[in-house]
């Protein structure tokens, strides 16, 4: 009796003491989240919302910290109960949510929504506007994602991306700025050299602190005074990441100009012999492009693969390179005719194994790729398999395996893997005879053909699911 009333009263004290924790750790989190420290105040700020569901600030609070940590699918239901609440700016993060959320269309109607609220209370609309434009612009690039398949992707560390670029010499050279030019006193992006290095284009800092691109031409053996790129080029606060094709005319680079859909967009021009300048660039669209920084494309047309590099859903630091096939000309999914939460995917690359319209051109890409790049995290080597643990380690035969469990996971990730084969086969050839039958046999196919390739998804998903796990098994202790 006395040894329960003990215990009682020190959880009683206890829980005296640590009220005013609890409020200085809530003073600190809001803190943290009025300087931007998101990442920092996440914690405190989840905290505090899952013991009050029902508060809007604390809702608000939390979906705006992992909306700007790169968690806009966890920050969703936060930011519409925040909305629910009528939490002031709620209506301006949950539009921000649904435009990384490529529900470009949502965006567009929250951002409207809350003008509206604005002009009301007779308060300025200008931030509203400028989102409303932006979100705009991102739906109409929607309607126009490029059917383009991409058959591989890196996660690298931001600051040395460009090392892992390997172009064949017939599609020139990518430098950093400080490794070709030394120590001059300056400071810029990347360099592109031409194929026989007779011509540079780069990025360098201008007075005013702007990117600015710029090109040189070998005299002899010195390089001539830089000259600034003629035409809208350099318009935007910042130009970068320069690259050339092979005809010598056609310039692909990196914006954050008004036609960026948020941060660097990945832009493309033509050089114009008869008023020696550039064409008015276009904002080359989705896939490429993202609400969030794209740039560093590049083509190598000896090879037919072309690179580019994001950090749409990384974390700090980190940036995936996407690898595809380029296509002889454009050609863009029907926004009307295709699913909504489909046409997301391929906008977005969350899976870049939707984006397979032809399986047999990506496994062919991906052969030549790994034939003549021998980057050692995706070298094909003679073995049983390939299976790439992380940027590191890459495995082909059972016995590399370190972890027991691991090597168990994945002879069950082997055996997941022949069914969807066998099954992506089989919906494969539906498909094809779908295409070739008369509109009743169609109208027999479609169930079957839905129900597969509805199978066919949910394998593939639950196929890097477990890969994911086997490599978790194989890391765990050895990070």
């Amino acid at each position: 009796m006395h040894r329960i009333f003990g215990i009682s009263l020190w959880l009683f004290c206890i829980g005296i003491t640590l009220q005013p924790l609890a409020a200085q750790s809530l003073s600190e989190a809001r803190q943290l989240y009025e300087k931007g420290e998101f990442e920092k105040a996440k914690p405190a700020m989840k905290r505090f919302v899952k013991s009050q569901p029902a508060n809007g600030n604390y809702n608000l609070w939390y979906g705006v910290c992992c909306l700007e940590t790169g968690q806009p699918q966890e920050a969703l239901k936060y930011l519409q109960t925040a909305v629910k609440k009528r939490v002031t700016s709620g209506q301006l993060h949950l539009a921000r949510c649904y435009d990384c959320l490529y529900r470009f269309e949502e965006a567009v109607d929250e951002i409207e929504t809350y003008k509206s609220e604005l002009e009301k209370r007779r308060k300025s609309t200008d931030l509203a506007e400028e989102e409303l434009k932006r979100f705009q612009t991102h739906l109409r690039l929607m309607k126009g994602v490029e059917q383009v398949e991409v058959f591989d992707s890196i996660v690298v560390d931001k600051e040395t991306f460009l090392s892992h670029y390997r172009l064949s010499d017939e599609s020139g050279k990518l430098h950093t700025y400080a490794e070709f030019f030394g120590e001059n006193g300056k400071s810029g992006g990347t360099v592109y050299e031409t194929q026989i290095g007779n011509k540079i284009y780069f990025s360098e800092v201008q007075e005013d602190g702007r990117m600015a691109l710029a090109g040189s031409n070998k005299q002899l053996d010195k390089w001539s005074t830089p000259t600034l790129l003629p035409g809208k080029i350099n318009e935007a606060q910042h130009s970068n990441f320069p690259f050339v094709l092979s005809d010598g005319f056609t310039l692909f680079y990196a914006s954050d100009g008004e036609d960026s859909m948020g941060g660097y967009d990945i832009f493309v021009t033509r050089y114009n012999t008869a008023n020696d300048s550039y064409l008015t660039p276009e904002n080359i669209g989705m896939p490429f492009n993202s609400p969030f920084n794209d740039y560093m494309y590049a083509i190598d047309e000896y090879n037919h693969i072309g690179w580019f590099v994001s950090d749409r859903y990384q974390p700090e630091g980190k940036v995936c390179i996407y690898l595809f096939i380029p296509n002889e000309s454009k050609q863009v999914y029907d926004y009307d005719a295709t699913d909504k939460a489909t046409l997301r995917k391929l906008a977005s690359l969350s899976s870049i194994q939707s984006t397979w319209i032809h399986p047999d051109k990506v496994q062919i890409a991906l052969e030549r790729f790994r034939e003549n790049h021998k980057e050692k995290s995706m070298e094909q080597q003679e073995g049983d398999f390939l299976f790439v643990v992380n940027d590191e380690r890459v495995y082909h035969r059972l016995e590399e395996f370190q972890s027991q469990t691991a090597a168990k996971l994945f002879q069950a990730y082997q055996q997941l893997q022949n069914a969807y084969s066998q099954q992506d086969q089989k919906l494969d050839s539906m498909r094809n005879r779908y295409a070739n039958s008369n509109e009743e046999e169609k109208q027999r196919l479609a169930p079957a053909l839905l129900d597969l390739e509805k199978r066919v998804e949910e394998l593939l998903l639950l196929l890097d699911q477990k890969a994911n796990k086997v490599r978790a098994e194989e890391l765990k202790g050895k990070a």
